[in-house]
This record gives structure tokens, C-alpha cells and sequence, in this order.
């Protein structure tokens, strides 16, 4: 089975390297690259990537190479040629021998949340139901955008992982990945639209709740005659649990959407604040003001989640049969996690661990790139306004960033 890797940015590299590690040969890996002048570098020639960690470096090697098609309308990439120089790789044509066009069974994304759709819908023809998706952005929103624009249908939408992940990585040159800080990574698989339950060894009543797991059968088995419907997922799933060096974890989606919810916040604190000031994050909250923002932003989070929970509480209680006592479940029980108090302890962890560390919206900010704000604080917004949950805070952030982002950051006066 051939896995690929979209988006070869420090998360993208690491998720590369590490699923190398692991594989046999047997299983190619192929670097998805958007033009032939990003793939042409002397370390795709050798197609390795090195990974630092505490001066220590190990690479991995024997990787493909794959470069967006711009003739192609049926998805199609061109497979990298190192035997070929800059300039002539940046104006070769490929005939239709040069294409790969066959469908794409396991796709891990890692680009900037705002390039993703773009990417996917060149994508979209090599992906089909039997498809399998990981997707390891920051923020929240891109999964639902990504139904709403591209896979709309829910007989021919590919399966989704959503992962949330704590590792903090910078590239010290194409492909040379500095691990600057060990996290994890959990995933959960997006509930399956033929009604397929991937959870279900945690419901089972034989054993107590401390003693249950998921369990691949639950996704498929080979005797299964659905087996070939989900056999991209059952793999991939049990690739991403075989990363121990990255702390992989399947865990149930609630669960993973808990983890989401508090590094949304984190972020949409700490990314913004650091944009507008300039200042890496343990710049922040040595002031009151700066407490205040932070504050604010979290009470925000905490009434929409609030909201947007019960919400969803209710409607899955009014899909059960009338016969059913619905007395008894608690609609208003949100996880203490996800509480004000609760994100802004949050905040200031992960602030202070992180704290010689420029965010990735500074660094965006700094290089004159678009930036996360849309599925950050635009995200929260959203979510406010579709629960009538007022939202300042977030909506000047969304704002000051946007600001920011206008005015060149070489200007002098």
C-alpha cells in the first residue's frame, strides 16, 4: 500500500521520516510537492530527510517524489526526475506516460490549514470512497469546509482521520527537520456515513470501562465483505498507532475533538497576540492587559463550546425512538476541560513551555504569508454566531491580524 504526504513543511517532514521508520519497503511513500521548482533541491534529488533532536540527527531515505500536474485535470502528479536540472525540470511537459493518475489510497495532509481545500480539490479525482484522509492542521473548521466544497456527497466522500498534535518542530533547511519539543499526536476517525460503528469495543458492557479499547476489527476484517471498502483505513490506522517515536494515540473522536477544542484556544490566544506584538510567546502575560485578552478569549470559547455542545446533545435525543427514557441524560454536562478556568490554565502551560518559540503566525506574518486567523479566531466566531454567542474579543483578533497582515512588515518611518 503507498502512502503520501501533503504539505513538507517541520510537521509534514517528521510525519514523513517517522512513518519511513516504520514501514517496510514493501510500502512506498510518496512527497507531494507543488511545483517541480520546490521538489528540485539537492535533498529531493537524494529523496531524505534528516530529523534533529538535541543535536542528534538520523535521516531516512527512499522516498518518491510527486509534483502537481499543472496540465492534468484528473488529478494527476508527475514523478520527480533528480536526473533533470533546475531549469529543465521547471519547464518540463510530461506525456501521458510521465502521469500518476491511479487513485490515491492513504493521503496524510500537513499544509497550512488555508491551502488544503486548494490542494485537495486537484486531488479529488484520485480520491474515492476507499480513500483515506489524515488531517494534522491546526485549528478547527477544516473538515466541515472541506464536505461543504469538495466532498459533498456522502457515498463517494474518502474516510477522515482528525489528529490533534503537541510536537513543536522548525525546518532548519528544506527538509531538515529541528524536533524542538517532544508532544503527541491523537487521532480519531470521522463517524462513517454507511452508519459503521469504529468505536464499538467501547460500548461493550463485558467489560469494565477502564478495560475497553479500540480495536481494528471494529473498522473491518479481512472475512468482512465490506473489507476492501475499509481496508485503506484499517491500514493507515494501525501505521499511525505504530509511530511510538511520535506518541500516537487512537482515541475515541469525542475524545479527540476535546483535545482539538483546548489547542484551538491556546492558539487562538498565544498566535494572534504574537502576530500583532511581534514578540515570541513567552513575551505574553507579564502584564494585566495581555491577562485580560486572554481571559476574554477563553470565557468566549467556553460559552460557545457550552452552547454548541447541549446543542448537539438535543438533537441527538431527538433522534431516538419515543420509547426511549431521555430523562436521564444530562444535556448540559460539558467537560470540565473546556471550561474558562480550565483553557486559561491550558494557555499558560503550553505558553510557558513554549516560551523561546516564535509562532507560526509571526513567522506567517514575518514572511509576508496568509496565516491561520480564518480557522483560529475566525472559526470561534463563526461558531458564536451560529449559536448567538457574542464574541468581541475573538472578532477584533480576527481584525488586528488582518491589519497586521496589510501593512508591509519592512516599513519604516
Amino acid at each position: 500500500m503507498r502512502f503520501y504526504v501533503l504539505g513538507l513543511g517541520p510537521i509534514g517532514c517528521l510525519l514523513a521520516h517517522n512513518l519511513r521508520s516504520v514501514l517496510p519497503r514493501t510500502h512506498p511513500i510518496t512527497l507531494i510537492q507543488k511545483t517541480a521548482k520546490q521538489a528540485w533541491t539537492p535533498q529531493n534529488a537524494a529523496a531524505k530527510i534528516t530529523v534533529e533532536n538535541q543535536g542528534i540527527r538520523q535521516s531516512t531515505d527512499n522516498f518518491d517524489i510527486e509534483v502537481f500536474d499543472r496540465y492534468s485535470g484528473s488529478g494527476g502528479g508527475v514523478r520527480f526526475n533528480p536526473q533533470l536540472s533546475r531549469e529543465q525540470s521547471a519547464v518540463f511537459a510530461p506525456s501521458d506516460e510521465d502521469l500518476r493518475t491511479e487513485p490515491i489510497e492513504a493521503l496524510f495532509i500537513a499544509t497550512k490549514v488555508h491551502s488544503t481545500a486548494p490542494a485537495l480539490s486537484h486531488l479529488a479525482p484520485r480520491l474515492t470512497s476507499r480513500s483515506t484522509i489524515v488531517l494534522l492542521q491546526n485549528g478547527m473548521g477544516l473538515y466541515e469546509d472541506l464536505v461543504q466544497r469538495i466532498f459533498r456527497n456522502p457515498e463517494n466522500r474518502p474516510h477522515f482521520i482528525l489528529a490533534s498534535n503537541t510536537h513543536g518542530a522548525w525546518l532548519k533547511s528544506a527538509f531538515h527537520v529541528v524536533h524542538a519539543g517532544i508532544g503527541d499526536i491523537t487521532f480519531g476517525i470521522v463517524p462513517d456515513s454507511r452508519k459503521r460503528d469504529f468505536e464499538a469495543s467501547m460500548a461493550d458492557e463485558s467489560k469494565p470501562l477502564y478495560e475497553r479499547s479500540l480495536v481494528l476489527d471494529d473498522i473491518t476484517r479481512p472475512d468482512d465483505p465490506s473489507f476492501d471498502q475499509y481496508r485503506s483505513l484499517r491500514h493507515t490506522v494501525a501505521v499511525l498507532r505504530s509511530l511510538d517515536a511520535l506518541g500516537c494515540q487512537w482515541s475515541p473522536i469525542a475524545d479527540v475533538q476535546l483535545a482539538m477544542r483546548r489547542k484551538l484556544v491556546v492558539n487562538a490566544i498565544v498566535n494572534p497576540l504574537t502576530a500583532v506584538l511581534g514578540c515570541r510567546n513567552g513575551g505574553l502575560f507579564k502584564d494585566e492587559s495581555s491577562h485580560n485578552m486572554m481571559r476574554s478569549v477563553c470565557e468566549e470559547a467556553a460559552a460557545a463550546f457550552r452552547a454548541q455542545i447541549e446543542a448537539d446533545t438535543q438533537a441527538w435525543l431527538d433522534s431516538l425512538d419515543p420509547s426511549v427514557d431521555k430523562s436521564q441524560v444530562p444535556v448540559g454536562r460539558v467537560p470540565k476541560e473546556l471550561g474558562a478556568d480550565a483553557l486559561e490554565r491550558e494557555v499558560l502551560r503550553v505558553t510557558h513551555v513554549t516560551r523561546g518559540n516564535i509562532s507560526s503566525m509571526l513567522s506567517d506574518v514575518r514572511k509576508n504569508n496568509p496565516t491561520e486567523i480564518d480557522f483560529l479566531n475566525g472559526y470561534l466566531v463563526r461558531l458564536g454566531e451560529q449559536y448567538d454567542i457574542p464574541m468581541p474579543v475573538n472578532r477584533a483578533l480576527v481584525q488586528l491580524v488582518k491589519m497586521r497582515c496589510a501593512i508591509p512588515i519592512d516599513q519604516t518611518f
